[in-house]
């Protein structure tokens, strides 16, 4: 609880105590006013002052205004018939400040859970000076400075690990409680918790562009972007509460006319503006206006406690309206990293071949190079390497030992003259000759991430209708990929500008009420993000520019979390369309019990406060988030 949550909860103790001990006192006349008074204005003297406020100001119909109405009319009514019953009126302001108690604390846990989430800001960073080290605001650090991060601190900036080995909790970040292990060449993302090594990195990033100021500024901004639901509760409240502030009028007014003028009978003003005061009270909006948005805010917060970022509460109602999901294929369903996946054909042992294909690739920085360099796993002595000839499109001549080595592509082989074994599976083939003479090939692929295939069973079971992939890369391969993971339907061979009018295309042939998403993480992929009904990046490794067009990014690139993401916002909707239900249809009901003189005060109570505690309660469940 904060300071105001406190002052405001001694108040309606105050308020009930007070009200509970003039029950027990023989209070009568002016003094029984004058005593009642003091508790109505203990709890209730800011919500008169709103309504003043709101008069002078021109903005009338509010909360403020229908209680200030409906307690000052009730004590009015009291005082004209002479009851001296002032109870209801001060329980109803009582029980109203219950309700607003219970919002605030309900809102303040909610945004509180969210900051503990994204306890990632950094405080300092320490960098190295005149041989000590030394405290500098994060902003000050410029690329390619070497920072220290100590165990169990966080890490500031984006980076690569120049020396030391350590493990990350990466739990804020992504949503998982594994921790991940790092050393020297791995890349860093900041906002991560160092756990145990000290480490030497090299930022990368200035604090303004890296990790952790990105997600920041998104959960900061993400309750500016407003959802549809929102909007129209909004306009909704603003026609709403003028509209019954009137009927509850022409209810005081229309019908002791009507018995007086018409019928010849008694007005009794005071039963019909009591039934008027209670139809106030029952009418005032406070369950919508305060169960919708929190709703929002707690689907956004249970999002992004799962590693799921979405930039807005418009962007979750998107989402849950999802039936298509279009997939990049590098680095979204693949890893984007190519691997040595097979050694085919050898003429000598695996090892051997793997070494000279190794040393004769050792002086290209091209991926491919760097698999054959990875795979061997050993430290390259480059001097055992001469006579290096890279033939573009073709591969690599060399001498290794003084034998000569040839690694390359089958027009290669062809070019010396060598009969080369083809390969029957899938993927990116260097064929090696050793002295003349063909000595087998190695098979490069990129890996499927280990939780692709998952995710495309995950999004079938929730409600999903269509799974796509679009790629450059050459129809064999995506083929191979699409049906390894269970893809319904795939398109290669794309540019950028493919990918952006295929997505054109299915948007036209698409159901209206049905969503396309589009998941990508590369720079080219931005385009098409922007282009589909909701764009999805990948954001621990996706380009800044992917990550800038998404209106959600899955924070440690796992495909799985799609479908808990369109889970998490379905369950999100599905909570605020509850509670526009639940409090319309007993308002609805209790207005017209009201108009008919069967409601009391006690009943409008609880078709105000009752019914917004319940609505808020109800929103809340939207913060927790079960695994799939």
């Amino acid at each position: 609880m904060n300071k105001k949550q406190r002052v405001m909860l001694s108040r309606i103790l105050a308020a009930a105590a007070l009200l509970i001990l003039f029950q027990f006192l023989p209070l009568t006349g002016v003094v029984r006013f004058l005593a009642y008074l003091v508790p109505y204005l203990v709890i209730g003297y800011d919500i008169l002052l709103k309504a003043g406020k709101g008069i002078r100001n021109r903005q009338v119909f509010d909360e403020s205004f229908l209680m200030a109405v409906a307690t000052v009319g009730a004590i009015a009514l009291a005082l004209y018939e002479k009851s001296g019953d002032y109870t209801e009126a001060i329980a109803v302001m009582l029980f109203y400040q219950v309700g607003e108690w219970f919002q605030s604390y309900a809102v303040g846990k909610s945004r509180r859970n969210i900051s503990e989430l994204m306890d990632i800001r950094p405080d300092y960073a320490n960098v190295e000076r005149d041989g000590r080290v030394i405290q500098v605001d994060p902003d000050e650090v410029e690329i390619g400075t070497e920072i220290l991060v100590q165990p169990g601190e966080k890490v500031p900036l984006d980076g690569v690990v120049v020396e030391g080995v350590s493990t990350l909790n990466t739990s804020a970040l992504t949503g998982e409680s594994l921790p991940r292990d790092v050393r020297e060449g791995d890349e860093i993302i900041s906002g991560c918790v160092n756990l145990t090594g000290l480490l030497t990195i090299r930022t990368t990033k200035e604090f303004g562009e890296s990790t952790v100021s990105k997600i920041l500024d998104l959960v900061e901004n993400a309750s500016s972007r407003k959802s549809r639901s929102e909007d129209f509760i909004a306009k909704f409240a603003r026609v709403y509460t003028p509209a019954v502030c009137y009927s509850a009028l022409a209810l005081a007014v229309l019908p002791p006319l009507v018995r007086m003028l018409g019928l010849g009978l008694a007005p009794a003003w005071g039963d019909w503006i009591y039934r008027a005061l209670t139809f106030l009270v029952i009418s005032c909006p406070c369950a919508l206006v305060t169960s919708i948005p929190l709703s929002f805010f707690a689907g956004i917060g249970g999002a992004s406690k799962a590693g799921v970022l979405v930039k807005g509460s418009n962007y979750l109602e998107t989402l849950s309206q999802t039936g298509y999901v279009v997939f990049d294929k590098t680095g979204t369903l693949t890893q984007g990293v190519f691997e040595v996946v097979g050694i085919h054909h050898a003429a000598m042992e695996e090892r051997k071949l793997l070494e000279y294909a190794a040393l004769a690739e050792s002086a290209s920085s091209h991926p491919i190079s760097k698999s054959l360099q990875k795979a061997y796993g050993k430290e390259l002595d480059r001097s055992r390497v001469t006579e290096v000839q890279e033939i573009s499109g073709h591969g690599v001549l060399a001498k290794v030992d003084g034998i000569s080595v040839a690694a390359g592509n089958d027009k290669l082989m062809a070019r010396l003259g060598i009969a080369a074994v083809p390969c029957h599976q899938v993927g990116t083939v260097i064929h090696l000759a050793v002295d003349g003479a063909y000595a087998g090939h190695i098979l490069i692929a990129d890996v499927i991430k280990p939780t692709a295939k998952a995710a495309m069973e995950a999004l079938r079971g929730a409600g999903v209708e269509k799974t796509v992939m679009l790629t450059g890369d050459v129809r064999t391969v995506a083929q191979q990929v699409a049906e390894e993971l269970g893809v319904d339907q795939v398109y290669s061979e794309l540019l950028p500008g493919d990918k952006v009018a295929k997505v054109e295309e299915m948007l036209q042939q698409k159901p209206a009420k049905k969503k396309l998403a589009f998941v990508g993480d590369g720079i080219n992929d931005a385009p098409v993000l922007s282009r589909a009904d909701i764009g999805i990046a990948m954001g621990a490794m996706g380009s800044d520019a992917a990550i800038e067009a998404a209106d959600v990014v899955l924070m440690d690139d796992d495909p799985m979390k799609i479908a808990k993401a369109i889970r998490i916002s379905r369950k999100c909707l599905r909570i605020v369309y509850e509670n526009i239900a639940f409090a319309l249809g007993i308002k609805g009901l209790c207005l017209i019990l009201g108009a008919l003189g069967i409601a009391n005060m006690w009943l409008a109570i609880f078709a105000d406060v009752g019914v917004m505690i319940l609505a808020v309660l109800n929103a809340i469940r939207a913060l927790f988030v079960k695994r799939l």
